[in-house]
């Protein structure tokens, strides 16, 4: 492409004569060729960075292998030369778009958030990127219509973050020609599912709690819509009768922390009330503020334990006693799940669970005299 000088051309006429021109012609105008800027190429920078070809695609894939020295010098490389790698071409040679879909029916909660953070995390590591589909009402309708949504979007597979039962409506299906795995859900027999193992955890505070010499365990459960919330729920009932104990009436949150001081309310007026096992972390948050408000102190007076181990609960007042889940690894085991099925490496369906760990605070004591199991 040519170009032709500003400063050598009259807009308003004729071609000025040069100084010393004494003929007065027009002096032609100076024209200097600008050099187009081809669009680069992985040649271009396999030369550029002194690689190879096949090391510039796997660079550019994510793939392993590569030294990170080699690695800086092909981004280098492409920086300068402003070179993209064509997704479209590179899916339709693979055969894979190298994007994971990811369908959720809640941000609002702790898991579900840490869960997807340990998701892109880990499929980032893979060479995958993640695309993120909320359903605010969970139905089948909704659920047909996020698959198609994400089937127009080019993913490879789906995975999907079930806190409520949804699996368990006879009326709802994921589609059968989607790699699909599933958090969070007891639909196993039918899907592949990666789980917290809820009721271990569960059944490891009670046993804490009765260990320290409290008759019971009172419970703060979650909502009754939540996968998670029951199977907590279902295994302190387990506990507590396995152990001979009484069974005090369930007090139920929403997980969050406005939830739990409202129960808290109630708890702290029950004298007898020595020992609560939280469902989540911001609900126990609650019920502290609302036992030290009725000057029940914590723990020795009440004890207290959470489940999920949020980053703030060793900064509770008192530190927190509480549940670690282990989100990234959750995240982790959904993607090798959904990659293994991908490359039809994997059963088509079952359950793996992750342990949930006891992490013990300061929120736990035997109980004050007259409160203990025996006494």
């Amino acid at each position: 492409m040519e170009t032709v000088d500003d400063a050598a051309v009259d807009p308003g006429g004729p071609a000025a004569a040069t100084e010393g021109d004494g003929r007065g012609t027009a002096a032609p105008a100076p024209r200097r060729r600008a050099r187009a800027r081809a669009t680069a190429s992985m040649a271009d920078v396999a030369r550029l960075a002194g690689v190879s070809a096949q090391t510039v695609s796997r660079v550019s894939n994510g793939y392993p292998g590569v030294t990170e020295e080699t690695r800086r010098q092909v981004l280098a490389a492409m920086k300068e030369l402003g070179y993209r790698p064509n997704s479209a071409a590179r899916a339709l040679k693979r055969g894979e778009f190298r994007t994971i879909g990811v369908i959720t029916f809640t941000l609002s909660t702790t898991g579900n958030v840490r869960t997807l953070e340990a998701i892109a995390n880990s499929a980032a590591r893979e060479g995958y990127a993640v695309t993120l589909l909320p359903v605010a009402v969970p139905t089948q309708d909704e659920v047909r219509g996020a698959f198609s949504r994400l089937e127009e979007l080019a993913v490879d597979a789906v995975i999907v973050i079930m806190e409520v039962h949804l699996l368990d409506a006879a009326t709802v299906h994921l589609p059968p020609h989607v790699q699909v795995v599933v958090v969070d859900s007891d639909a196993g027999d039918r899907y592949t599912v990666v789980d917290t193992d809820q009721h271990g955890g569960t059944r490891a505070a009670v046993r804490h709690l009765l260990g320290l010499g409290h008759r019971t365990v009172w419970h703060l459960a979650g909502p009754e819509d939540s996968f998670a919330a029951q199977r907590r729920t279902d295994a302190w009932r387990a506990a507590l009768t396995e152990a001979g104990r009484e069974l005090p009436p369930l007090v139920r949150g929403d997980w969050s922390a406005e939830s739990g001081y409202r129960a808290g309310l109630e708890l702290a007026a029950v004298e007898d009330c020595t020992a609560v096992f939280a469902a989540n972390d911001q609900m126990a948050l609650g019920l502290l503020r609302a036992l030290h408000e009725h000057g029940r102190r914590v723990p020795e007076d009440v004890s207290v334990v959470g489940f999920d181990d949020i980053p703030e609960a060793s900064s509770f007042l008192p530190p927190l006693t509480t549940l670690h889940q282990d989100f990234a690894e959750v995240g982790r085991l959904c993607v090798q799940a959904v990659l293994r099925k991908m490359r039809q490496e994997g059963p088509e369906r079952g359950t793996t669970l992750v342990p949930a760990r006891l992490v013990l605070r300061q929120s736990t004591a035997p109980p004050p005299e007259g409160g203990a199991e025996g006494r």
